[in-house]
């Protein structure tokens, strides 16, 4: 072959007969390995093309994949199968059922069925868009989980509500003849498993089987693809586990650690050698990895060799974060270093609101990978306004309807019947009702109370004074939330609000957000997009660039707040080391010390990040900043014990602690 490879990839490429497990590691040159063992198949070893399969997960991938292989030199009509799995189990299906496109339901279809079953019970769903999304991803994880519905445990709503959401959108399929995306990997499943004919006529059409990104692979998917594999077991699995980040979708990086028990004799070869990061970002993302516990251990090393040391700063609040990511970004670019080629990466979608606010004040250029959802779009924010324009003397029914039983006061519609809402009214229909004419004229003096407070002032009312936060605490019951993540919006709305004096002010704010996100969408589905990249961790994934910067890399944002299994937490993990495997040359990375006016801690990650496990140990010496030469006694967690020589007692530290203050040096 006429392309260079190192050992590990040679021997990715010339593997024979039986099966094998590539691990990838972040800019290993994993797609050419697969491009170039199919060409090995067809050159060396005599393989039909059409006896070739490669599955890849997302279409991009798949036309990508087939655009190298068909650069290669007279391969450009070899019939090698590419495509996804959702492709390719659909192509059997359809050769055994006669299904065309027309079965398969559109999103917006599916998500109407859902909707209409919603309305139907008469649920009083605020966040019905958000709803609506849960219980679409729960159904499909039961599905690719071949899970039985009456055993599942929404998080959405009750138990029993799912299962009669998921039986009635089932039933709305079967009625219509469609099928959904999962139906095409459980209904393919069990035409396999059930008919031998057809499964002993697709292994013989796909003879090897390639599958790039098998981390990803869910229940539903592997268990088709044993089918597939058949007595021949010809499964070539390339991926990486510590690049696993999609439970919530069902993936499992258990699939792929197991995969050499249920394949005896599977050859296990690593691609170690990244071609992408720096010496310090690789041995960065090595230390960080290396606390999960469910994974295969790799040799990871960089082809680059060592270049700048990765950068770490904590910062007293998000506005001087944010200051600094832009002074960064300019003097990048200042040094030539495109736009295009930064990043900005974090934990979830909601983050970098200050920030998009910012590089539109500096006029610095950007792109979102992610849409940003519009704070002020949100139930609880409309929630809040319509208060404050009630507080400002608007009168008006849709918005007086909106709050009026916000905490729960008890009053009818039937009593709102006029488009201007009169209190005294309201007051005098309640005569003869003690405790609702109380209610409505509280209401009345919240109001009046407000009318003078500035706007972060009067959030903080809205949520005590006059009892909003028991509302939510009520609305999450009901929905199997976490009230903190209710809370966490009026955090946010108040974090916006306090620079501003007036409600006009705040909503002249509000108008112009709002104008920059929709102008950010219309740019979003333009093909000449440019700019700083604003990415979350999960989106960032198979991208790289020259800077990248990290922000709030803190407990509760990452890891974030809903992970307390291990398996949350070594998933969310593998989340910080797929963004910091996205840096070529130059890594931030950004703590803080306030959120939303409250005290933030420093992640677990920084630490785990920055110290090597075996940095520290007893029987060391150790010079202090404050405290002189010392001898560790005891390393155990996040707690280390040194016995100072100017010192009669001995004292313990936080690694975190020693972290945050650069104390502490090894002699």
């Amino acid at each position: 072959m006429d392309v260079q490879f190192n050992k590990e990839q040679e021997m990715a490429i010339t593997h024979g007969e039986g099966p094998a497990m590539v691990l990838a590691g972040p800019g290993s040159g994993k797609t050419l390995v697969i491009t170039c063992r199919v060409r090995y198949l067809i050159e060396e070893m005599g393989v039909h093309p059409s006896h070739i399969l490669v599955i890849t997960f997302t279409r991009a991938a798949a036309r990508e994949m087939k655009k190298r292989f068909a650069s290669f030199s007279g391969f450009a009509d070899a019939p090698v199968m590419f495509g996804t799995f959702h492709s390719v189990f659909f192509m059997i299906l359809r050769y055994a059922y006669r299904y065309t496109g027309s079965n398969i339901i559109r999103e917006d279809m599916k998500r109407r069925f859902i909707k209409e079953m919603v309305e139907e019970m008469e649920l009083e769903i605020e966040d019905e868009n958000d709803f609506l999304s849960g219980l679409i991803n729960e159904i499909s994880y039961v599905k690719g989980e071949m899970i039985e519905p009456s055993l599942f445990h929404s998080s959405n709503c009750a138990d029993d509500l799912f299962r009669k959401i998921y039986d009635g959108y089932e039933r709305r399929l079967r009625q219509n003849q469609l099928l959904d995306f999962d139906d095409m990997l459980v209904f393919c499943y069990e035409l396999l498993r059930e008919r031998e004919d057809i499964r002993r006529m697709w292994q013989e059409r796909f003879q090897y089987i390639l599958i790039d990104e098998f981390q990803d692979i869910n229940k539903v998917q592997y268990e088709i693809v044993r089918l597939l594999a058949g007595e021949r077991k010809n499964l070539f699995i390339v991926g990486d586990d510590d690049q696993s980040i999609y439970r919530f979708r069902g993936a499992r990086p258990e699939i792929m650690l197991g995969f050499e028990k249920d394949y005896p004799g599977t050859k296990r070869i690593e691609l170690g050698i990244n071609y992408r990061c720096s010496e310090e970002i690789v041995e960065s993302a090595r230390r960080l990895v290396s606390h999960n516990t469910k994974r295969f251990d790799k040799n990871l090393r960089a082809s680059r060799g060592s270049k700048v040391p990765v950068t770490y700063k904590q910062f007293s609040s998000v506005s001087e974060e944010c200051t600094d990511i832009i002074q960064g970004i300019r003097f990048y670019s200042s040094k030539g270093i495109p736009f295009d080629q930064m990043a900005v990466i974090f934990r979830t979608n909601t983050q970098p609101r200050l920030l998009v606010g910012r590089l539109m004040e500096y006029n610095i250029p950007f792109q979102m990978r992610d849409v940003l959802p519009n704070l002020f779009d949100h139930w609880i924010a409309k929630n809040v306004i319509a208060y404050l324009k009630l507080a400002a003397g608007s009168r008006e029914r849709g918005l007086f309807l909106q709050v009026m039983n916000r905490p729960k006061r008890y009053i009818s519609r039937n009593m709102i019947t006029d488009a201007q809402v009169d209190l005294k009214e309201l007051k005098r229909k309640a005569y003869g009702k003690h405790w609702l004419y109380e209610k409505i004229d509280k209401l009345e003096m919240d109001l009046m109370l407000m009318r003078r407070m500035e706007p972060a002032d009067a959030i903080h009312y809205i949520r005590h004074g006059i009892g909003y936060e028991d509302y939510l605490n009520e609305y999450a019951q009901f929905r199997h939330m976490n009230p903190e993540d209710l809370y966490e919006i009026l955090d946010q709305l108040a974090e916006t609000a306090k620079n501003y004096h007036t409600n006009e002010e705040w909503f002249a704010y509000i108008e112009e957000y709002g104008q920059e996100l929709r102008r950010q969408i219309e740019a979003g589905n333009r093909e000449d997009k440019e700019g700083v990249t604003l990415t979350t961790m999960h989106s960032s994934k198979g991208l790289e660039y020259d800077v990248v910067f990290i922000m709030d890399i803190n407990e509760g944002i990452t890891p974030h707040k809903k992970a307390v299994k291990d398996a949350d937490l070594e998933e969310e993990r593998r989340l910080m080391y797929v963004a910091l495997t996205r840096a070529r040359t130059y890594l931030f990375l950004y703590s803080v010390k306030e959120l939303y006016q409250k005290e933030a801690k420093v992640s677990r990650y920084i630490r785990e990040i920055r110290f090597d496990p075996d940095l520290y140990q007893a029987g060391q010496r150790v010079r202090h900043k404050k405290y002189g030469l010392g001898t560790i006694t005891k390393v155990k967690g996040d707690k280390i014990s040194i016995r100072f020589d100017s010192e009669k007692r001995l004292k313990t530290f936080s690694l975190s602690f020693i972290l945050e203050q650069n104390v502490l040096e090894v002699e």
